[in-house]
């Protein structure tokens, strides 16, 4: 069920391989030769045939981003890996190899055909994310349970199955039990699956199965209420307010207190946290709250006014663009066959003028060309300070800052009466009119006064560490948001001078190599 390679020199797949192998399967005439001498770029090869070549190892297939099919039959591999970079595969051969795990799969969701036939396969697992999977071929390997078959329940696209050779197709009820687990598939090895099969094996195990399908729709309820919460949390950070509609912020605070359990073993602290943090973790929650239906409607507001804004924006930079072809064409229909008409004058002075005046207006286009773009970046330029101002007036700081600023002060008035409440019981251990017990881990914080002191400034410093932590993450989400506009509009204005330079350089090209050829004559 595998090639043995004690007397097969292995070989790991290198550049001398790859490039033998795309020239070997690439054009043979003339065109073929040339692509060879000048060299083959490998993202262009959509298939690529790396069978019988004794390849032990899996590597440096990241160049061929482009490949749609792969064979990798008839050698000596043991571990499926190095495929990340191959997103867009259909169709992967990897059959006679010594292939143990089914694994390194994952990033192939567009594959449609696999064969991992006469391998050393006992599992069939880890193939989740191919959903688009046609034709699977697992014959000749180690699978035993017909049960790890119902795993194929999940390709709902699955309709070529080939399992012969494996030890599960010596169960007598092997194809009756393929055939009512996999109710869509229409091949099994090698043959149609007839309708008598299919539906004698309905009857047979028609209970299992109604198990099996209510235990999957429990397990795509879960799924989609878990997908449901990921695409209402992404639209929670968009707003820069994630985790602010509920008590997390409230629990975060505590969550790295290491003081705090300590500190509830105060006497005074049962009343402290009936009266007081019960209600200020409501009050907490409720301004985090307020915070986050606000942000929302903020976010809905925003996305109205940027919208409008990318829209003024991309008919400002199409109009500059239009204004830019129009002078290009203008000028390229002035001076059409131009210098054809100067290399054929017998005159060469006239044609010298003509030249001047060619190289004047060359001069002129960049300088009206560059005009225009500098119009254009000043033109961008005020619409983006008018995006600043609404990127603050929209997202109102001002509110979230004053917010967090409502957090600061509820910690602040719970901190004051904590810390009372320490020094009372420091008192009165120190004039020996304390008699509860205390465990000694809280004991120890009474050795004197800037012991228990620092315990209670420390528990409230990581609840205004967690405070200030959440007020900069809002204002740097919004402020990398706002600062993309701007690198975007960087990124442009340097590709069109680039391209406005290319095409000057063309022309100045053109000219020179007539000037040459005027000097030499």
């Amino acid at each position: 069920m595998s090639r043995l390679y004690d007397t097969i020199e292995p070989n790991v797949i290198d550049e001398k391989m790859l490039q033998k192998a795309v020239e070997e399967q690439g054009p043979q005439e003339e065109l073929g030769q040339l692509a060879k001498r000048e060299g083959i770029d490998f993202k262009d090869v959509t298939q690529l045939q790396l069978d019988f070549r004794n390849i032990l190892k899996i590597d440096n297939l990241w160049q061929f981003v482009n490949l749609t099919k792969l064979q990798l039959d008839n050698n000596i591999i043991e571990k499926i890996e190095a495929l990340d970079s191959l997103v867009h595969l259909i169709w992967l051969d990897l059959s006679f190899n010594n292939i143990e795990i089914i694994e390194g799969l994952e990033a192939l969701v567009k594959l449609q055909d696999l064969s991992l036939y006469n391998n050393r396969i006992s599992k069939i697992e880890n193939l989740d994310t191919l959903q688009e999977l046609q034709v699977f071929s697992i014959g000749n390997n180690n699978l035993t349970t017909l049960e790890n078959v119902v795993y194929l329940r999940k390709f709902k696209k699955l309709r070529t199955l080939n399992l012969t050779g494996n030890p599960l197709c010596e169960n007598e009820q092997y194809s009756m039990f393929i055939a009512a687990h996999l109710p869509d598939l229409v091949y099994l090895d090698f043959k149609l699956v007839d309708e008598n099969t299919r539906e004698l094996a309905e009857i047979k195990y028609q209970y299992v199965i109604d198990e099996i399908k209510q235990g999957e729709a429990q397990a795509l309820a879960k799924l989609e209420e878990e997908q449901a919460k990921q695409k209402e949390l992404e639209h929670h950070k968009a707003a820069y307010i994630e985790y602010l509609n509920g008590p997390f912020l409230f629990e975060n605070m505590y969550a790295e207190d290491t003081e705090a359990p300590k500190l509830a073993y105060l006497p005074g602290m049962a009343d402290l946290l009936e009266t007081y943090p019960f209600r200020k973790s409501n009050k907490f929650v409720s301004i985090c709250e307020n915070l986050f239906a606000y942000g929302l409607k903020q976010h809905e507001k925003r996305k109205a006014e940027v919208s409008t804004f990318y829209e003024c924006l991309h008919e400002a930079v199409m109009d500059s663009q239009q204004q830019g072809t129009k002078i290009i064409l203008d000028f390229e229909n002035s001076s059409q066959g131009l210098l054809d008409v100067v290399q054929n004058m017998s005159n060469l002075e006239i044609a010298e003028s003509k030249l001047v005046k060619y190289n004047e207006d060359i001069s002129q286009l960049s300088d009206t060309l560059m005009t225009l773009e500098m119009q254009t970046v000043d033109q961008l330029e005020v619409r983006g300070r008018s995006f600043d101002r609404l990127n603050a007036t929209v997202l109102c700081f001002l509110i979230f800052f004053h917010t967090m600023a409502q957090c600061r002060d509820l910690e602040n008035h719970h901190h004051e009466k904590l810390l009372e409440i320490a020094i009372n019981t420091l008192e009165k251990i120190i004039k020996s009119e304390f008699d509860d017990e205390l465990p000694d881990a809280v004991r120890l914080l009474f050795v004197d006064k800037d012991t228990i002191v620092n315990a209670v400034n420390a528990s409230h410093d990581v609840h205004l560490l967690k405070i200030d932590n959440r007020e900069d993450d809002i204002v740097t989400k919004a402020n990398s948001w706002a600062s993309s506009v701007h690198k975007n509009e960087i990124s442009r204005n340097r590709n069109r001078v680039r391209e406005i330079n290319q095409y000057i350089d063309q022309l100045q090209e053109e000219l020179d190599n007539m000037e040459g050829l005027e000097q030499m004559e």
